[in-house]
């Protein structure tokens, strides 16, 4: 009977508030965020971990004083697994990328396993270097330290696929078609923000988001939704530095001038944290009603939603037929125009 493990990368977050400066220093210490020579990022992510300690533990005390985003992976694993019974014995493993459990650990817990073949299933639908790039990069560099040797398999981005897409849509209509019923409504499809310097490297990040928010906006008219009024727009937009646009709260201000409701739409999270329940939830919401936005709805994760499930089922089904260990999309190749320098199935 074959062994399958699925490996399930997502960014991590804290699991007590004493371990939210330590989990900051991790991400700030990551060259694909802080792009300087070793000793100076070390220097700059203690610095940033001890600014941003304080307000970062505000957030995570409205959320009960931890991320949720680990025991969010670990249903995901759980449920894919049930999806994928037939294949034989199939174990699915988080991985997280600045908090626990990191690569070196799942490394560990695979090897036990010992499985005939490994999946890389990154939870991040659109490919970036800061995200899946570093995940996966992290995780290598893991595995040849242990010496693991089973034969691989690498999706290194889903922007479209069908069953992330749709799932995304089947939970959009009911809290769309509630706000329009009540008023001219604006569908805001928010994705996490990136400085713009990372884009104009060559990462492919931001057309990816813009694909994913086309085809919701393409499955939705086949609901019945046309002439939709939406807009693509970015959160978490921290620093000096110049990001890429609009963001959304920009969008909620323009929505509220517009005289129009609001759905707002995390379209690059597939799991429940700080970034959805705190900021979209909370401080959003807020923001609209600050500004007179009288219908202010927030649409979930796609979480263990089945049919998403389904789609990373069969994303491991496809990659499992894959000829050879090189990255690829959910296409089977690479998916990104030629201009993009950077593409998962080269960096990955």
């Amino acid at each position: 009977m074959s062994r399958i493990a699925v490996v399930l990368f997502n960014l991590g977050g804290p699991d007590n508030l004493d371990a939210v400066k330590p989990f900051l220093r991790n991400l700030f210490s990551d060259p694909a965020i802080i792009a300087a020579p070793k000793p100076i990022r070390l220097l700059l992510a203690r610095f940033i971990s001890f600014r941003r300690a304080k307000h970062a533990r505000a957030i995570y005390q409205k959320i009960g004083g931890s991320s949720p985003i680990r025991l969010e992976t670990e249903k995901q694993a759980r449920a894919l697994e049930v999806a994928l019974a037939d294949l034989g014995e199939v174990k699915a493993f988080p991985c997280m990328r600045y908090w626990h459990p990191f690569s070196d650990q799942v490394v560990r817990n695979v090897a036990e396993f010992a499985p005939d073949r490994v999946v890389l299933l990154p939870l991040y639908p659109q490919f970036s270097t800061s995200t899946t790039q570093s995940s996966i990069n992290d995780w290598r560099r893991a595995a040849k330290a242990s010496g693991l040797g089973a034969e691989e398999r690498t999706i290194c981005c889903y922007a479209t696929d069908p069953g992330f897409v749709t799932a995304q849509v089947e939970l959009i209509a009911p809290l769309l078609q509630a706000a329009q019923d009540k008023g001219p409504t604006r569908l805001l499809l928010s994705a996490h923000g990136l400085p713009k310097k990372i884009i104009d490297r060559g990462d492919p990040y931001q057309r990816h988001v813009e694909q994913t928010c086309d085809a919701i906006v393409a499955g939705l008219a086949m609901k019945g939704f046309t002439e939709l009024d939406w807009q693509v727009c970015y959160q978490s937009r921290v620093g000096p530095l110049e990001w890429i646009g609009p963001a959304t709260e920009d969008e909620i201000n323009r929505a509220a001038q517009d005289g129009v409701g609001v759905v707002v739409v995390p379209v690059a999270f597939v799991s429940e944290h700080s970034e959805t329940l705190v900021e979209l939830d909370i401080d959003y919401r807020e923001l609209a009603t600050k500004v007179g936005i009288d219908h202010y709805a927030r649409v979930p994760t796609v979480g263990t939603n089945g049919i998403f499930i389904s789609g990373l089922a069969d994303l491991t089904r496809t990659a499992l037929a894959w000829p050879d260990s090189a990255a690829r999309s959910n296409n089977g190749g690479r998916c990104c125009a030629g201009d993009f320098t950077v593409c998962g199935c080269e960096a990955g």
